[in-house]
Protein backbone atom coordinates (compact mmCIF):
# COMPACT_ATOMS: atom_id res chain seq x y z
CA UNK A 1 0.00 0.00 0.00
CA UNK A 2 2.36 2.09 0.88
CA UNK A 3 4.28 1.97 -1.85
CA UNK A 4 1.36 3.40 -4.19
CA UNK A 5 1.26 6.08 -1.88
CA UNK A 6 5.00 6.92 -2.76
CA UNK A 7 4.65 6.24 -6.57
CA UNK A 8 0.82 8.76 -6.25
CA UNK A 9 3.79 11.48 -4.37
CA UNK A 10 6.32 11.21 -7.07
CA UNK A 11 4.40 11.79 -9.76
CA UNK A 12 3.05 15.30 -8.26
CA UNK A 13 6.57 16.09 -6.91
CA UNK A 14 8.16 16.22 -10.53
CA UNK A 15 5.11 17.74 -11.89
CA UNK A 16 3.87 20.49 -9.18
CA UNK A 17 6.87 20.27 -6.48
CA UNK A 18 9.74 20.71 -8.42
CA UNK A 19 13.42 20.90 -6.84
CA UNK A 20 14.60 25.21 -6.52
CA UNK A 21 18.57 25.50 -5.71
CA UNK A 22 20.35 28.60 -5.24
CA UNK A 23 22.88 29.10 -8.12
CA UNK A 24 25.62 30.93 -6.97
CA UNK A 25 26.82 31.92 -10.27
CA UNK A 26 23.56 33.90 -11.13
CA UNK A 27 22.98 34.28 -7.23
CA UNK A 28 19.34 33.28 -7.80
CA UNK A 29 17.23 30.48 -6.60
CA UNK A 30 16.38 28.31 -9.56
CA UNK A 31 14.20 25.86 -10.80
CA UNK A 32 16.39 22.48 -11.53
CA UNK A 33 16.29 20.68 -14.58
CA UNK A 34 19.03 18.44 -15.82
CA UNK A 35 20.29 17.80 -19.30
CA UNK A 36 18.81 14.41 -19.34
CA UNK A 37 15.41 14.22 -18.38
CA UNK A 38 16.12 11.80 -14.99
CA UNK A 39 19.74 11.50 -14.63
CA UNK A 40 22.03 14.23 -12.88
CA UNK A 41 25.68 14.44 -13.26
CA UNK A 42 27.13 15.77 -10.29
CA UNK A 43 30.98 16.75 -9.66
CA UNK A 44 32.13 17.38 -5.93
CA UNK A 45 35.69 19.17 -5.12
CA UNK A 46 37.22 15.97 -2.81
CA UNK A 47 39.95 16.55 -0.20
CA UNK A 48 43.82 17.51 -0.58
CA UNK A 49 44.59 14.01 1.32
CA UNK A 50 47.63 15.57 3.45
CA UNK A 51 46.08 15.76 6.45
CA UNK A 52 42.94 14.38 8.66
CA UNK A 53 39.57 16.29 7.27
CA UNK A 54 38.48 18.53 9.75
CA UNK A 55 34.52 19.26 10.91
CA UNK A 56 34.33 22.19 8.72
CA UNK A 57 35.72 20.29 5.59
CA UNK A 58 32.75 17.31 6.94
CA UNK A 59 30.22 20.31 6.90
CA UNK A 60 30.36 20.43 3.08
CA UNK A 61 30.46 17.36 2.33
CA UNK A 62 26.96 16.66 4.61
CA UNK A 63 25.58 19.48 2.53
CA UNK A 64 26.41 17.56 -0.74
CA UNK A 65 25.05 14.44 0.58
CA UNK A 66 22.02 16.05 1.60
CA UNK A 67 21.61 17.41 -1.95
CA UNK A 68 22.56 13.99 -3.48
CA UNK A 69 19.78 12.57 -1.24
CA UNK A 70 17.11 14.99 -2.25
CA UNK A 71 17.64 14.49 -6.08
CA UNK A 72 17.52 10.35 -5.69
CA UNK A 73 14.42 11.08 -3.12
CA UNK A 74 12.85 13.21 -6.39
CA UNK A 75 13.68 10.02 -8.80
CA UNK A 76 16.84 10.82 -10.08
CA UNK A 77 19.49 8.64 -11.32
CA UNK A 78 22.89 10.86 -9.78
CA UNK A 79 26.50 10.17 -11.24
CA UNK A 80 28.54 11.73 -8.54
CA UNK A 81 32.48 11.70 -9.15
CA UNK A 82 34.54 13.24 -6.31
CA UNK A 83 38.12 13.60 -7.12
CA UNK A 84 41.24 12.82 -4.32
CA UNK A 85 44.17 16.10 -4.64
CA UNK A 86 47.30 13.73 -3.99
CA UNK A 87 49.22 16.22 -5.99
CA UNK A 88 49.74 20.00 -7.29
CA UNK A 89 47.93 21.81 -4.03
CA UNK A 90 50.50 23.86 -2.96
CA UNK A 91 50.78 25.75 0.93
CA UNK A 92 49.66 29.16 -0.53
CA UNK A 93 46.43 27.71 -2.07
CA UNK A 94 47.43 28.97 -5.29
CA UNK A 95 50.78 28.89 -7.38
CA UNK A 96 53.20 29.68 -4.64
CA UNK A 97 54.91 27.24 -1.62
CA UNK A 98 55.30 23.69 -0.91
CA UNK A 99 53.17 21.15 -2.25
CA UNK A 100 51.08 20.06 0.32
CA UNK A 101 51.85 15.73 0.39
CA UNK A 102 55.17 16.40 -0.11
CA UNK A 103 55.06 18.86 2.52
CA UNK A 104 53.52 16.34 4.87
CA UNK A 105 55.19 13.25 3.79
CA UNK A 106 58.41 14.61 4.84
CA UNK A 107 57.17 16.09 8.58
CA UNK A 108 55.99 11.95 8.81
CA UNK A 109 58.55 10.60 7.03
CA UNK A 110 56.54 8.79 4.60
CA UNK A 111 56.93 8.50 1.24
CA UNK A 112 53.66 10.93 -0.40
CA UNK A 113 51.80 7.80 -1.65
CA UNK A 114 51.55 6.33 1.86
CA UNK A 115 50.65 9.74 3.35
CA UNK A 116 47.87 10.21 0.57
CA UNK A 117 46.95 6.22 1.27
CA UNK A 118 46.54 7.02 4.91
CA UNK A 119 44.54 10.18 4.83
CA UNK A 120 42.45 8.81 1.77
CA UNK A 121 41.33 5.86 3.94
CA UNK A 122 40.98 8.02 6.76
CA UNK A 123 38.69 10.46 4.87
CA UNK A 124 36.76 7.78 3.66
CA UNK A 125 36.18 6.68 7.00
CA UNK A 126 34.57 9.75 8.49
CA UNK A 127 32.05 9.35 5.16
CA UNK A 128 31.12 5.97 6.14
CA UNK A 129 30.89 6.69 10.44
CA UNK A 130 28.54 9.76 8.85
CA UNK A 131 26.82 7.50 7.01
CA UNK A 132 27.72 10.05 3.41
CA UNK A 133 26.62 8.22 0.18
CA UNK A 134 30.07 7.36 -1.50
CA UNK A 135 30.18 8.88 -4.98
CA UNK A 136 30.17 6.40 -7.68
CA UNK A 137 33.59 7.45 -8.93
CA UNK A 138 36.70 8.29 -7.03
CA UNK A 139 39.40 9.85 -8.94
CA UNK A 140 42.65 10.68 -7.58
CA UNK A 141 45.00 13.09 -9.59
CA UNK A 142 47.86 11.03 -9.63
CA UNK A 143 45.93 8.77 -11.58
CA UNK A 144 44.61 11.08 -14.31
CA UNK A 145 48.04 12.74 -15.74
CA UNK A 146 47.66 12.28 -19.13
CA UNK A 147 44.38 13.85 -19.02
CA UNK A 148 45.47 16.65 -17.66
CA UNK A 149 48.32 17.02 -20.32
CA UNK A 150 45.79 16.37 -22.86
CA UNK A 151 43.46 18.72 -21.77
CA UNK A 152 46.97 21.68 -21.25
CA UNK A 153 47.97 21.18 -24.57
CA UNK A 154 44.16 22.24 -25.71
CA UNK A 155 44.50 25.19 -23.69
CA UNK A 156 47.76 25.75 -25.59
CA UNK A 157 47.01 25.66 -29.23
CA UNK A 158 44.33 27.83 -28.92
CA UNK A 159 46.65 30.84 -27.04
CA UNK A 160 45.31 30.96 -23.54
CA UNK A 161 49.02 29.81 -22.23
CA UNK A 162 51.88 31.63 -21.74
CA UNK A 163 55.44 30.28 -20.29
CA UNK A 164 57.56 31.86 -17.28
CA UNK A 165 60.08 30.25 -15.51
CA UNK A 166 57.93 28.30 -12.94
CA UNK A 167 55.89 26.88 -15.02
CA UNK A 168 52.58 27.37 -17.83
CA UNK A 169 50.00 29.87 -17.10
CA UNK A 170 46.56 30.84 -18.13
CA UNK A 171 46.32 34.16 -19.70
CA UNK A 172 42.56 35.42 -17.41
CA UNK A 173 42.65 38.29 -19.43
CA UNK A 174 41.89 36.16 -22.49
CA UNK A 175 38.63 35.05 -20.96
CA UNK A 176 35.82 38.21 -20.36
CA UNK A 177 33.42 35.91 -18.09
CA UNK A 178 36.50 35.63 -15.58
CA UNK A 179 35.27 36.37 -12.29
CA UNK A 180 31.49 35.62 -13.10
CA UNK A 181 30.91 33.23 -10.06
CA UNK A 182 33.13 35.18 -7.65
CA UNK A 183 31.54 38.53 -9.07
CA UNK A 184 35.07 39.91 -8.68
CA UNK A 185 36.11 43.52 -9.41
CA UNK A 186 39.14 42.63 -11.68
CA UNK A 187 40.23 45.90 -12.20
CA UNK A 188 40.67 46.13 -8.53
CA UNK A 189 42.93 42.99 -8.36
CA UNK A 190 46.17 44.78 -7.71
CA UNK A 191 44.79 46.68 -4.76
CA UNK A 192 45.14 42.92 -2.30
CA UNK A 193 41.68 40.87 -3.70
CA UNK A 194 44.78 39.01 -4.61
CA UNK A 195 48.51 39.46 -3.94
CA UNK A 196 50.94 38.86 -6.54
CA UNK A 197 53.51 36.81 -5.57
CA UNK A 198 54.72 36.08 -8.92
CA UNK A 199 55.90 39.26 -10.43
CA UNK A 200 56.45 37.40 -14.18
CA UNK A 201 52.63 36.92 -14.14
CA UNK A 202 50.84 39.00 -16.79
CA UNK A 203 47.54 39.30 -14.52
CA UNK A 204 47.38 39.17 -10.56
CA UNK A 205 44.81 36.33 -11.33
CA UNK A 206 46.61 34.28 -14.12
CA UNK A 207 47.38 30.73 -12.50
CA UNK A 208 49.58 27.58 -13.05
CA UNK A 209 48.55 24.57 -15.04
CA UNK A 210 51.64 23.42 -14.73
CA UNK A 211 54.26 23.52 -12.50
CA UNK A 212 58.32 22.91 -13.19
CA UNK A 213 59.92 20.98 -11.25
CA UNK A 214 63.09 23.16 -9.41
CA UNK A 215 66.03 22.61 -10.99
CA UNK A 216 67.99 22.63 -7.61
CA UNK A 217 66.32 19.52 -6.46
CA UNK A 218 64.24 16.81 -7.31
CA UNK A 219 60.20 16.67 -6.50
CA UNK A 220 59.06 13.36 -5.04
CA UNK A 221 55.80 13.90 -7.21
CA UNK A 222 56.82 14.67 -10.75
CA UNK A 223 56.13 13.48 -14.35
CA UNK A 224 57.68 14.45 -17.80
CA UNK A 225 55.37 16.74 -20.30
CA UNK A 226 55.58 18.74 -23.50
CA UNK A 227 57.30 21.56 -21.20
CA UNK A 228 59.38 19.95 -19.16
CA UNK A 229 59.66 17.86 -16.14
CA UNK A 230 56.67 19.32 -13.60
CA UNK A 231 53.61 18.78 -12.24
CA UNK A 232 50.01 19.79 -13.08
CA UNK A 233 48.50 23.02 -10.97
CA UNK A 234 45.77 22.07 -8.34
CA UNK A 235 42.75 23.61 -11.22
CA UNK A 236 43.45 21.70 -13.91
CA UNK A 237 42.39 18.48 -11.95
CA UNK A 238 39.42 18.55 -11.59
CA UNK A 239 38.78 20.46 -15.38
CA UNK A 240 39.89 17.02 -16.58
CA UNK A 241 38.60 14.44 -14.34
CA UNK A 242 35.11 15.79 -14.76
CA UNK A 243 35.19 16.24 -18.46
CA UNK A 244 36.16 12.35 -18.74
CA UNK A 245 33.48 10.94 -16.14
CA UNK A 246 30.78 13.51 -16.93
CA UNK A 247 31.16 14.98 -20.37
CA UNK A 248 32.06 18.73 -20.93
CA UNK A 249 28.87 20.14 -19.24
CA UNK A 250 27.91 19.15 -15.58
CA UNK A 251 24.55 19.45 -14.00
CA UNK A 252 25.78 20.11 -10.88
CA UNK A 253 29.05 21.14 -9.24
CA UNK A 254 29.34 21.80 -5.59
CA UNK A 255 31.67 22.30 -2.75
CA UNK A 256 32.59 24.89 0.26
CA UNK A 257 32.20 28.67 -0.09
CA UNK A 258 36.23 28.87 0.24
CA UNK A 259 36.29 27.65 -3.86
CA UNK A 260 34.51 30.28 -5.21
CA UNK A 261 37.09 33.17 -5.82
CA UNK A 262 39.90 30.95 -7.30
CA UNK A 263 39.60 27.23 -7.28
CA UNK A 264 35.91 26.98 -8.80
CA UNK A 265 36.30 30.81 -10.82
CA UNK A 266 39.59 28.87 -12.44
CA UNK A 267 37.90 25.77 -13.14
CA UNK A 268 34.96 27.56 -15.66
CA UNK A 269 37.57 29.55 -17.50
CA UNK A 270 40.33 26.64 -18.38
CA UNK A 271 36.90 24.48 -19.35
CA UNK A 272 35.32 26.68 -21.28
CA UNK A 273 38.11 27.96 -23.02
CA UNK A 274 38.79 24.36 -23.95
CA UNK A 275 35.05 23.25 -24.58
CA UNK A 276 33.24 26.47 -25.88
CA UNK A 277 30.80 25.19 -23.76
CA UNK A 278 28.91 26.09 -20.77
CA UNK A 279 30.76 24.10 -18.10
CA UNK A 280 28.53 24.04 -15.34
CA UNK A 281 24.78 24.75 -15.48
CA UNK A 282 23.76 25.10 -11.25
CA UNK A 283 26.62 25.70 -8.62
CA UNK A 284 26.23 25.22 -5.22
CA UNK A 285 28.17 26.00 -2.01
CA UNK A 286 27.83 24.62 1.45
CA UNK A 287 28.67 28.30 4.08
CA UNK A 288 32.11 28.06 6.71
CA UNK A 289 31.51 26.15 9.92
CA UNK A 290 32.81 28.56 12.54
CA UNK A 291 34.84 27.63 15.80
CA UNK A 292 34.01 30.57 18.46
CA UNK A 293 32.70 32.59 15.93
CA UNK A 294 36.40 32.34 13.88
CA UNK A 295 36.58 30.14 10.88
CA UNK A 296 37.88 27.30 11.16
CA UNK A 297 41.27 26.07 9.51
CA UNK A 298 44.27 23.74 9.33
CA UNK A 299 46.50 26.97 8.41
CA UNK A 300 45.50 28.19 11.66
CA UNK A 301 45.87 25.34 14.16
CA UNK A 302 41.62 25.10 15.14
CA UNK A 303 40.57 22.49 13.98
CA UNK A 304 38.79 19.35 15.45
CA UNK A 305 37.98 16.27 13.80
CA UNK A 306 35.40 14.02 13.85
CA UNK A 307 37.42 11.18 15.76
CA UNK A 308 38.35 14.21 18.52
CA UNK A 309 34.43 14.16 18.94
CA UNK A 310 33.80 10.57 18.78
CA UNK A 311 36.78 10.53 21.66
CA UNK A 312 34.25 12.86 23.69
CA UNK A 313 31.84 10.37 23.73
CA UNK A 314 30.00 12.45 20.98
CA UNK A 315 28.36 9.51 17.83
CA UNK A 316 28.85 10.69 14.38
CA UNK A 317 25.33 11.01 14.06
CA UNK A 318 25.43 14.15 16.70
CA UNK A 319 27.59 15.50 14.43
CA UNK A 320 25.23 14.71 11.67
CA UNK A 321 22.15 16.41 13.36
CA UNK A 322 24.24 19.59 14.13
CA UNK A 323 24.70 20.18 10.98
CA UNK A 324 21.12 19.51 9.40
CA UNK A 325 19.95 21.79 12.08
CA UNK A 326 20.86 24.92 10.27
CA UNK A 327 20.65 25.84 6.24
CA UNK A 328 23.98 24.88 4.37
CA UNK A 329 23.94 28.62 2.92
CA UNK A 330 24.37 29.64 6.87
CA UNK A 331 27.04 30.18 8.99
CA UNK A 332 27.30 27.53 11.62
CA UNK A 333 28.85 28.42 15.10
CA UNK A 334 30.72 25.52 16.71
CA UNK A 335 30.83 25.17 20.37
CA UNK A 336 30.76 22.28 22.95
CA UNK A 337 27.37 23.54 24.20
CA UNK A 338 25.68 23.48 20.56
CA UNK A 339 27.15 19.72 20.00
CA UNK A 340 25.48 18.60 23.42
CA UNK A 341 21.94 20.16 22.25
CA UNK A 342 22.39 18.26 18.88
CA UNK A 343 22.82 15.22 21.55
CA UNK A 344 20.15 15.57 23.24
CA UNK A 345 18.19 16.26 19.91
CA UNK A 346 19.32 13.13 18.32
CA UNK A 347 18.71 10.86 21.41
CA UNK A 348 15.38 12.10 21.70
CA UNK A 349 14.58 11.17 17.72
CA UNK A 350 16.09 7.97 18.47
CA UNK A 351 14.68 7.22 21.26
CA UNK A 352 11.04 7.76 19.98
CA UNK A 353 11.73 6.12 16.99
CA UNK A 354 12.92 2.95 18.86
CA UNK A 355 9.69 3.14 20.39
CA UNK A 356 7.57 2.77 17.37
CA UNK A 357 8.54 -0.86 17.48
CA UNK A 358 9.47 -2.80 14.80
CA UNK A 359 6.37 -3.56 12.34
CA UNK A 360 5.92 -0.91 9.34
CA UNK A 361 2.85 0.50 8.36
CA UNK A 362 1.94 3.31 5.73
CA UNK A 363 3.45 6.33 4.82
CA UNK A 364 0.86 9.11 5.79
CA UNK A 365 0.97 11.05 2.01
CA UNK A 366 0.06 14.67 4.07
CA UNK A 367 3.29 14.91 5.69
CA UNK A 368 5.27 13.04 3.03
CA UNK A 369 4.14 16.05 0.69
CA UNK A 370 5.26 18.46 3.95
CA UNK A 371 8.42 17.14 4.16
CA UNK A 372 9.21 17.12 0.64
CA UNK A 373 7.62 20.81 -0.20
CA UNK A 374 10.79 21.38 2.97
CA UNK A 375 13.84 20.18 1.27
CA UNK A 376 13.07 20.43 -2.72
CA UNK A 377 13.03 24.06 -1.63
CA UNK A 378 16.89 24.82 -1.46
CA UNK A 379 17.50 21.95 0.63
CA UNK A 380 15.50 23.29 3.86
CA UNK A 381 16.33 20.17 6.11
CA UNK A 382 15.69 22.48 9.39
CA UNK A 383 11.91 23.04 7.94
CA UNK A 384 11.89 19.49 7.05
CA UNK A 385 13.41 18.51 10.48
CA UNK A 386 9.87 20.44 12.23
CA UNK A 387 7.89 17.92 9.99
CA UNK A 388 9.60 14.82 11.38
CA UNK A 389 8.30 15.68 14.64
CA UNK A 390 5.02 16.91 13.94
CA UNK A 391 4.83 13.37 12.79
CA UNK A 392 6.09 11.99 15.75
CA UNK A 393 3.58 14.28 17.92
CA UNK A 394 0.39 13.09 15.20
CA UNK A 395 -2.35 10.97 15.74
CA UNK A 396 -1.03 8.21 13.52
CA UNK A 397 -0.01 4.40 14.48
CA UNK A 398 3.44 3.90 15.63
CA UNK A 399 3.33 1.71 12.43
CA UNK A 400 2.56 4.26 9.95
CA UNK A 401 4.81 6.92 11.94
CA UNK A 402 7.64 4.64 11.63
CA UNK A 403 7.08 4.47 7.64
CA UNK A 404 6.72 7.69 7.31
CA UNK A 405 10.18 8.59 9.46
CA UNK A 406 12.19 5.94 7.44
CA UNK A 407 11.16 7.58 4.16
CA UNK A 408 12.38 10.67 5.11
CA UNK A 409 15.40 9.01 6.68
CA UNK A 410 16.34 8.46 3.18
CA UNK A 411 17.31 12.15 3.26
CA UNK A 412 18.13 12.77 6.30
CA UNK A 413 20.57 9.92 6.42
CA UNK A 414 20.41 8.89 9.78
CA UNK A 415 19.55 5.25 9.15
CA UNK A 416 17.14 4.87 11.44
CA UNK A 417 16.30 1.48 10.41
CA UNK A 418 19.80 0.09 12.14
CA UNK A 419 19.62 2.34 14.52
CA UNK A 420 19.85 1.07 18.50
CA UNK A 421 19.60 2.09 21.68
CA UNK A 422 23.52 2.92 23.26
CA UNK A 423 22.36 3.35 26.67
CA UNK A 424 23.37 -0.39 27.49
CA UNK A 425 26.48 -0.33 27.82
CA UNK A 426 27.18 -3.91 28.70
CA UNK A 427 26.57 -7.24 26.92
CA UNK A 428 23.39 -8.71 27.68
CA UNK A 429 23.82 -12.44 27.90
CA UNK A 430 22.14 -14.62 25.17
CA UNK A 431 19.75 -16.67 27.72
CA UNK A 432 18.45 -13.25 28.84
CA UNK A 433 17.68 -12.13 25.36
CA UNK A 434 16.00 -15.56 24.67
CA UNK A 435 13.61 -14.96 27.06
CA UNK A 436 13.15 -11.77 26.74
CA UNK A 437 12.32 -12.73 22.96
CA UNK A 438 10.24 -15.69 24.36
CA UNK A 439 7.91 -13.13 26.57
CA UNK A 440 7.47 -11.05 23.69
CA UNK A 441 6.00 -13.30 21.77
CA UNK A 442 4.26 -14.71 24.41
CA UNK A 443 2.24 -11.55 25.07
CA UNK A 444 1.68 -11.45 21.31
CA UNK A 445 -0.57 -14.31 21.80
CA UNK A 446 -2.07 -13.01 24.73
CA UNK A 447 -0.59 -15.84 27.29
CA UNK A 448 -0.26 -12.98 30.14
CA UNK A 449 0.53 -15.55 32.81
CA UNK A 450 2.92 -17.08 30.97
CA UNK A 451 4.73 -13.64 30.04
CA UNK A 452 4.58 -12.58 33.54
CA UNK A 453 6.70 -15.89 34.88
CA UNK A 454 8.62 -14.89 32.04
CA UNK A 455 9.36 -11.60 33.22
CA UNK A 456 9.49 -12.71 37.00
CA UNK A 457 12.79 -15.14 35.63
CA UNK A 458 14.88 -12.57 33.52
CA UNK A 459 13.90 -10.15 36.99
CA UNK A 460 16.13 -12.68 38.94
CA UNK A 461 19.00 -12.84 36.98
CA UNK A 462 19.39 -9.20 37.37
CA UNK A 463 17.27 -7.40 34.19
CA UNK A 464 13.97 -5.78 33.55
CA UNK A 465 12.05 -5.64 30.70
CA UNK A 466 10.73 -1.75 29.55
CA UNK A 467 7.69 -2.33 26.85
CA UNK A 468 6.87 -0.68 24.20
CA UNK A 469 4.40 -0.35 21.39
CA UNK A 470 5.26 -3.59 19.33
CA UNK A 471 8.74 -3.89 20.74
CA UNK A 472 10.56 -3.90 23.94
CA UNK A 473 14.09 -2.92 25.67
CA UNK A 474 16.40 -4.76 27.71
CA UNK A 475 17.34 -2.86 30.87
CA UNK A 476 20.37 -3.74 33.71
CA UNK A 477 18.73 -3.40 37.43
CA UNK A 478 20.60 -1.05 38.58
CA UNK A 479 21.82 -1.76 42.26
Amino acid sequence: MWRGTRHRARTFFKKFMPIKLFNTISREIEEFKPQKNNEVSFYTCGPTVYGFAHIGNLRTYIFEDILKRVLEFNDYKVNHVMNITDVGHLTGDGDEGEDKIEKSALLESKSVYEIAEFYTDAFQKDLQNLHIITPNVWCKATEHIQEQIELIKKLEEKGFLYKISDGLYFDTAKFPKYGDLAHLNLSGQEAGVRVEINPEKKNPTDFAVWKFSPREKQRLMEWDSPWGIGFPGWHIECSAMSMKYLGETIDIHAGGIDHIPVHHTNEIAQSECVTGKQFVNYWLHGEFLLINDNRMGKSVGNFITLNDLVEKGFDPMVYRMFCLSSHYRSKLNFTFENLENARNIWQKLKTKFLNLGKLTGKIKEEFLLQFTACVNDDLGVPKALAVVWEVLKSDLSDFDKRATLLEFDKVLGFDLQNTKDDENNFEIPQEIKKLAEQRFQTKLKKDFKKADELRKKIVEQGFEIEDFVESYKIKKIEK
